[in-house]
């Protein structure tokens, strides 16, 4: 389901020459992510990206980490020109052009198996809890074996909101739309055992978001 949301970036979206778009919060975020996959990551490997929106952390990371091939997707077709045009700028031999993915549609993963990770930065608390429940499921079911997923975004911790910041935007995005907003880290670690996974660790990271990191089981 393709929502069309006023957010923080909403109005600070800059255009490139070409078709690039370039949003301030992932020109933010990319340092410390990158951080974090920099560690977690394996030397080589293929990595699925969801909502991968303008595309900057896609050109980023495949830039940073060459031993992994970067897929990234989107569950807009909007977004995927915008991708397309930071692929084409980057000319990285592993960073693909973007594919179409609804990471909230049950099921998705049956098309794209077998990756070493997967990662997606600020999806879930824009979708809905059976959209987000699809996607921690997808995630664990698009990796191999032992494979790790990645999730990035801002989250209730045992049910609260835990800073002004958090709860302000929370009841911004509830307000356009009552069935999103943040998902607690429980949430996410349940559904991730429901999907024969586990959490693997859980990083605080800048402005009180956090990284939980999944790993699928050997099967």
């Amino acid at each position: 389901m393709i929502r069309r949301l006023t957010l923080p970036d909403s109005a600070a979206l800059q255009g490139a020459a070409d078709a690039r778009l370039s949003a301030p919060s992932a020109e933010r975020n990319a340092a410390p992510i990158l951080a974090v996959l920099g560690r977690i990551a394996p030397a080589r490997g293929r990595v699925l990206e969801l909502a991968s929106g303008t595309g900057q952390h896609a050109a980023t990371f495949a830039a940073a980490l060459p031993g992994l091939a970067w897929q990234p997707s989107d569950g807009d077709p909007e977004a995927l020109a915008s991708i397309r045009a930071w692929v084409a700028a980057a000319g990285l031999p592993n960073l693909h052009p973007p594919v179409l993915i609804d990471a909230g549609r049950p099921g998705w993963a049956a098309e794209h198996p077998g990756h070493d990770m997967v990662f997606v930065s600020n999806l879930l608390h824009l979708i809905s809890g059976a959209e987000a429940r699809a996607a921690v499921t997808g995630m664990l079911a698009a990796l191999a074996p032992g494979g790790l997923a990645a999730i990035y975004g801002p989250f209730r911790r045992d049910g609260a909101l835990t800073s002004p910041g958090d709860a302000a935007f929370d009841a911004r995005l509830r307000a356009q739309d009552p069935a999103i907003g943040y998902k607690d880290v429980a949430e996410v670690a349940g559904w991730a055992a429901e999907a024969g996974g586990g959490v693997a660790e859980t990083i605080g990271m800048p402005a009180n978001n956090l990284m939980i990191v999944l790993r699928r089981g050997a099967d």
